[in-house]
């Protein structure tokens, strides 16, 4: 068994060099947006939370109601409020609300009913263990891939603020914060929802949007909890390919996934192993990115190896991101961005080089895998192992308020409460 060294403290350094990599990324991509959509927003308001309202609702009975934290599902109990901002060709932007939950009215010939033009996010808010804080771990990335994502379908407003944006969510985070369970495993779903509200049947770039985020509290994403999970890769559907939109968060991406989902349901098996092309290259697991930690054939160190960003199939998942930048941190293997095969992965389990297996996601944060089917045999996989543990750790300890992490990671939640009643 390979001996992981003992936990490292985060040097200052590693923290410097992730906070400027980040800003140069954000200021590169804010430029590039904003030239694309300079034509379409030129110089229309933007969004702004010195400009949001609060309508506070009046409705005790939902709260009172809310099942016990322990008997959550996951995504079916929804807070009292929810943010809203609309944009429009004539005015850009217009002023955030945050306004009791209530159901939409759009248009039967809103564009995002007919074309899939609509993109979301997911993050979540945390009760910090130590002071009972609320944290939000890395938002910046989630508006990031939020912007990005509606840059693909060709959404004008993707040039928004996303400081401003992060601090409308703050107010309604803040104003809903008792619903955020107490405990660690416990949280507040995020997602942020942007949709094309265009009344017109044409395929058409849309002339308006509506951008609303809407909170859910939450325990552990799997009823099993940290228990591991058993994959198949054997299906004949794919989930993405180069050029198409994997590497953004639209919907057009999950829906397709449901029936392979369902058929490794019936035998057994609790999510998809997703491959493409003749090698069989592993891409993700379900909605997650995956994650293989296996003895190199020709270097004999220990690696871990996850599919990279380059071909644009993989969603840039948040806690992927986070999972490269620790392990580099630490030193104590190798760590690589390509696409590993089933034959490899098949050839490090035969050889006892195949040390264990995960996915990474937002709601299930680190999920440990136990077997993967393929070509109808099923590869089992030692788990929980000492590195999916020691990231679990890793992660939830920031994300909870036990341990600091890299600059701007755990974010306090410091609302002004500028809305207007």
């Amino acid at each position: 068994m390979l001996i992981m060294n003992h936990h490292r403290a985060l040097s200052s350094k590693f923290g410097a060099r992730l906070a400027a990599g980040a800003a140069k990324s954000k200021n590169n991509t804010r430029h590039c947006l904003r030239s694309w959509d300079h034509h379409v927003a030129g110089n229309k308001r933007a969004i702004s939370s010195s400009q949001l309202t609060v309508e506070r609702t009046t409705d005790t009975s939902r709260f009172q109601n809310r099942p016990a934290k322990e008997k959550l599902m996951f995504g079916t109990t929804m807070a009292d409020h929810m943010l809203m901002v609309e944009w429009t060709t004539k005015d850009g932007w217009g002023a955030p609300r945050i306004v009791p939950y209530q159901n939409l009215s759009i248009s039967p010939a809103a564009s995002c009913l007919h074309y899939g033009l609509q993109c979301f996010e997911g993050l979540k808010a945390y009760k910090s263990l130590s002071d009972d804080s609320i944290r939000l771990f890395r938002p910046d990335k989630n508006m990031e891939r939020l912007s990005n994502s509606m840059a693909r379908l060709h959404m004008p407003g993707a040039d928004f603020d996303r400081e401003e944006l992060i601090q409308c969510i703050s107010e309604l985070v803040t104003l809903d914060q008792k619903w955020i369970p107490d405990g660690e495993g416990y949280s507040l779903y995020l997602r942020p929802t942007v949709i094309a509200t265009h009344k017109f049947l044409g395929l058409a770039p849309p002339d308006s949007l509506l951008l609303y985020v809407i909170t859910s509290p939450v325990g552990p994403y799997y009823k099993s909890g940290f228990n591991p999970i058993r994959l198949t890769a054997d299906t004949s559907f794919v989930r993405a390919w180069p050029g198409g939109t994997g590497g953004n968060k639209v919907g057009g991406n999950y829906a397709p996934t449901m029936k392979p989902a369902a058929d490794a349901a019936k035998d057994g098996y609790s999510q998809v192993l997703w491959l493409f092309g003749e090698n069989d290259e592993i891409t993700e697991v379900g909605a997650m990115n995956v994650f293989f930690f296996l003895i190199n054939k020709q270097t004999k160190r220990p690696e871990l190896v996850t599919a990279p960003l380059t071909r644009g199939d993989i969603l840039p998942g948040v806690t992927r991101a986070s999972i490269l930048d620790l392990c580099r941190s630490w030193g104590d293997f190798d760590v690589s961005e390509r696409f590993p095969t089933m034959g490899e992965i098949q050839e490090a389990a035969e050889d006892n080089r195949l040390l264990e297996v995960f996915g990474a996601g937002t709601a299930a944060v680190v999920t440990p895998v136990s077997c993967i089917q393929y070509k109808g045999k099923d590869i089992e996989i030692p788990a929980v192992g000492e590195l999916t543990q020691r990231i679990w750790d890793e992660l939830t300890g920031i994300q909870y308020g036990k341990s600091e992490g890299p600059p701007g990671w755990s974010i306090n939640v410091e609302a002004k409460i500028v809305g207007k009643e």
